[in-house]
């Protein structure tokens, strides 16, 4: 294998490595009721976030705004599952898509019920690009295809700490 396809292979995985951790703290803002701070910087400038039948937000700071404020009225409590990313990287691994399924429990408001918990799930596509700062999410669309309550509730009884540190900022 030459220097220049082995490089290319490890610039691939390095950049499947770098797509995965940026769900995965996707995740994490997500469950911290969508912190702004934490999913504002996964966010080009310039991007889109959108849901089906929900809302469309875009440029980094309206998204970061716009789903604290869908935290806060909509889903008040989240443990997102986010499952099998498929990355796919264009020839010069500055570009990539990716579809990933959600699967969630959260607590969320339903116009016939008040506030439920709820099983919810469906898939998130994406575009996505590197730029100074890393990978960045350009487009984030969740296709909601399940929202169904729950009859038992699964409130805990020691509610998440949302000021605890996460391990990624130690390092």
């Amino acid at each position: 294998m030459s220097v220049d396809a082995f490089d290319l292979r490890l610039r691939r995985v390095e950049a499947s490595e770098a797509i995965r951790q940026l769900i995965a703290v996707y995740a994490v803002g997500a469950d911290r009721k969508n912190d702004p701070n934490i999913l504002g910087p996964l966010f080009s400038e310039n991007a889109v976030w959108e849901a089906n039948g929900i809302v469309r937000l875009q440029g980094r700071d309206a998204i970061a705004k716009g789903l604290s404020k869908l935290a806060k009225e909509f889903v008040t409590w989240s443990l997102h599952y986010m499952v099998s990313p498929l990355i796919n990287l264009d020839n010069t691994v500055q570009k990539a898509t990716c579809r990933w399924y959600l699967w969630e429990l959260c607590t969320m408001s339903h116009e016939d019920e008040g506030v439920a918990d709820t099983w919810y799930g469906g898939w998130y596509d994406s575009r996505l690009s590197y730029h100074e700062e890393g990978w960045l999410f350009d487009w984030v669309k969740l296709d909601p295809r399940l929202a169904s309550s729950t009859e038992t509730p699964w409130t805990g009884k020691t509610p998440l700490d949302l000021n605890a540190k996460l391990p990624f900022e130690e390092i």
